[in-house]
């Protein structure tokens, strides 16, 4: 298959994936605050079990602790130098409390892009070693996509953000996946060390946004224990999907 095919393949699955979980959530209407908890305690939960069971194994398995370590850190520390800039970031003209929203989504964003680009690395050698490989894990990040795409546009969307604007948004955290599936095609094998940094670079970035913004606000928003349950059923839904895929 041919390097610019196997990239627009997953430039398709990033934005597809994500733009499909943003559409979901404008075409649910504005949800309560109950509704909202739930979804970003199920993405949560989707995302740990991505993190636990997918990222991090396959970086050990690629360079080992100490590249996978490194990448951690690097992951965790970018993700919070963005999360201390962006308050002072005013993308829209929103009320206070939209702008939260909208800089939790945009940091969101940034993150879920930030993960994509080694997933999209990963599609690329998959194809470099057969059809069948890299479109299994094509379907798999598809997938895997969506929620973290609802997790984005939920918070733009309560923000007041314009919805073509979430659309365009949410679509756009994908295209990191198309220039790393090119990539990892394009070298047809990614050295185990890059990709040992990079997958652990993804975890950390994801372990901060789930920590410090998305199970907090599940459970600031949260009625009864809807962010808990949301969280719960997220974990035991990711498992299922990684051991079936």
């Amino acid at each position: 298959m041919h390097t610019v095919a196997i990239g627009v393949v997953g430039l398709l699955v990033g934005v597809l994936g994500t733009g499909a979980g943003g559409l979901a959530t404008l075409a649910l209407g504005r949800p309560g605050e109950g509704l909202l908890s739930g979804v970003l305690g199920f993405s949560a939960g989707i995302m740990l079990s991505v993190v636990f069971l997918d990222l991090i194994p396959e970086a050990f398995a690629a360079g080992g602790l100490l590249p996978t370590m490194a990448g951690l850190f690097l992951g965790t520390i970018i993700i919070m130098i963005l999360d201390l800039i962006l308050p002072h970031t005013h993308f829209f003209s929103e009320s206070e409390e939209g702008s939260q929203y909208v800089k939790t989504g945009v940091v969101l964003g940034l993150g879920i892009a930030m993960h994509n680009l080694p997933e999209g690395l990963a599609i690329g050698s998959g194809y470099a070693v057969g059809v069948e490989t890299g479109l299994g894990l094509a379907i798999a990040i598809a997938i895997q996509n969506i929620p973290e795409g609802m997790a984005m546009a939920t918070p733009m969307m309560i923000g007041g953000v314009d919805p073509k604007k979430v659309l365009i948004w949410t679509g756009a955290a994908g295209v990191p996946m198309g220039i790393g599936a090119f990539l990892g095609a394009l070298i047809g094998h990614v050295s185990p060390l890059v990709l040992a940094v990079s997958l652990g670079f993804a975890a950390g970035a994801m372990l901060y946004i789930i920590f410090d913004e998305m199970i907090p606000d599940a459970q600031q928003l949260a009625e009864g224990h809807s962010g808990t349950f949301g969280g719960v059923a997220g974990v035991i839904v990711g498992i299922l999907l990684l051991a079936a895929l």
